[in-house]
């Protein structure tokens, strides 16, 4: 089959979904998207401007009354159908992820897609369980209660590495909740997110409720984030962008949800499965080609199993098989651009002169040279404030250092900036307790790296941002808290009065 072909055929009428519809984008400027496995071309499109984002949010500003005034249990439907819908198209969404970003074609289809249906339904349900502080007599003379309601349009920007699933992270609390949301993805991934919106349209969500701009971030992006009518602006990106974000939403006072880089440790100590760590080690190092933020990328191994533990991970390594995305014996894709693969490769470069490349650290040659490929990469000899161990590589790069005590694990694992995600690895649990307690980041695996689940939350510390994504703690982000306070008594001159004027009665 072409998916060039069905690609275009299917975006014919532009990348822009506002209101209900497909549009082609009026900055003047196309977009290319690229499949990264050849470098061809697989779809142009005309990119959006701040006009496309200015009636995006028009439209999600008209949906929003109707939508937050809709029931709990018509939002729930609502949702019910849409995982329903998103089931249908499972198919065309792994394909559609996999062409656009080069994702092996059994990650699409037994962790981004099934992931993303996962969301809806949970979401589906929560939507009905938007709770407040129940309602009392806290002052004896007032009844006071708590009430959840939609912060308003939100204008949410995802990135490139999870595009279907980051736009089910962000687009399904949001219009759980009561909230309009207008959805600005990479605009280089834009394919699964359009998708996603069509599938909520098939499900009866409302025009308005759900649009997607693909723009420049420089300019469709940064016009969403300063918009004067959204209320919330949710990102995941870098570091160094979320602080741009941060910047521009100050302007308008937004409420603010970031999900930023990070740079997971991976502790092992001397009483752990050794093979199960070694295991863990290359499937959370290389999950997305190593493009997750919340990837295995330093690896501390107590020093009694650290050079059994090296050997293992190269070995493993060596196993793993690179080929085209949509042969289902492929474990390895390529990175999402050349542009990104000639960044990962200058990280193992400049690290040749200070550590030792053990494996990997080339792109392949022959057919595989079209693409944006680049081997599994193990670096050991490092030093903690070295580049490839402060530093987001976002690629298949995995850094090993040793460590002595487990003071010292703990300590070096909590020595970046981030603080997103990180595991620990041991039979004993009272060393997993204390590492789950010392190490500062917003998921601490035991024994295992990656899994996440759409009941318990996502988000990270420090300069991997603040806010949470997925279960009921994102209504957190997406609902404002009001208290509602209703007399009791009926008494017209309250005693309290006094102190503003007259006496006690």
């Amino acid at each position: 089959m072409d998916q060039r072909f069905e690609v275009t055929e299917r975006f014919a009428a532009g990348a822009q979904f506002i209101a209900g519809s497909l549009r082609s984008g009026t900055s003047g400027r196309t977009q290319d998207v690229v499949d990264p496995a050849t470098g061809e071309t697989v779809l142009r499109y005309e990119l959006a401007g701040t006009d496309d984002v200015d009636a995006a949010v028009a439209a999600a500003a008209r949906a929003l009354p109707g939508w937050a005034g809709a029931t709990p249990g018509e939002r729930s439907d609502t949702l019910h159908r849409f995982a329903a819908a998103l089931t249908e198209d499972a198919a065309d969404l792994a394909a559609a992820e996999s062409l656009n970003c080069g994702k092996p074609i059994k990650l699409s289809k037994e962790f981004d897609v099934p992931g993303s249906i996962d969301n809806a339904a949970f979401f589906a349900g929560a939507a009905r369980h938007l709770e407040g502080k129940a309602a009392g007599e806290y002052s004896g003379d007032h009844t006071s209660a708590v009430r959840r309601e939609p912060v308003g349009v939100v204008g949410s920007i995802a990135p490139w590495n999870y595009p279907l699933q980051m736009a089910a992270w962000k687009v399904l609390p949001a219009i759980a909740a009561g909230n309009t949301i207008v959805l600005k993805p990479a605009e280089i991934t834009p394919l699964t997110s359009l998708m996603f919106a069509q599938a909520a349209q098939r499900a009866g969500l409302p025009d308005g409720v759900f649009n997607v701009v693909s723009g420049a971030g420089r300019d469709a992006g940064e016009h969403l984030v300063g918009h004067p009518d959204v209320a919330m602006t949710s990102f995941t990106g870098s570091t160094a962008v979320g602080k741009r974000v941060a910047e521009i939403a100050t302007g308008t006072v937004k409420r603010l949800h970031l999900e930023l880089g990070g740079k997971a440790p991976f502790v092992v100590f001397d009483d752990a499965d050794l093979e199960a760590a070694v295991h863990g080690a290359v499937a959370g190092a290389l999950i997305n080609t190593g493009q997750d933020c919340t990837a295995a990328t330093r690896a501390y191994v107590q020093r009694p199993l650290y050079d059994a533990f090296v050997s293992g991970v190269a070995d493993l390594m060596a196993t793993v098989r690179l080929g085209d995305p949509f042969d289902p014996s492929t474990d390895l894709g390529p990175l999402i651009s050349h542009t990104q693969r000639d960044r990962v490769a200058g990280f193992v470069e400049r690290a040749r002169g200070y550590a030792t490349v053990v494996t990997g650290g080339e792109a392949p040659q022959g057919e595989l040279g079209k693409g944006a490929y680049y081997r599994p990469t193990l670096i050991t000899g490092a030093a903690q404030d070295s580049e490839v161990v402060q530093s987001e590589i976002f690629g298949p790069v995995l850094v090993v250092l040793p460590f002595d005590s487990d003071d010292e694990g703990l300590a070096l694992a909590n020595d970046t900036p981030y603080g997103l995600a990180a595991s620990a690895w041991s039979r004993d649990v009272y060393r997993t307790g204390r590492a789950t307690r010392e190490i500062n980041a917003g998921c601490v695996w035991i024994n295992d790296h990656i899994p996440i689940i759409s009941e318990m939350p996502h988000g990270g510390a420090k300069a991997s941002g603040f806010g949470k994504d997925m279960s009921a703690y994102s209504f957190e982000e997406y609902t404002q808290v009001k208290h509602v306070m209703y007399d009791i008594t009926g008494v017209a001159r309250k005693d309290w009065h006094r102190t503003i004027f007259g006496d006690r009665a």
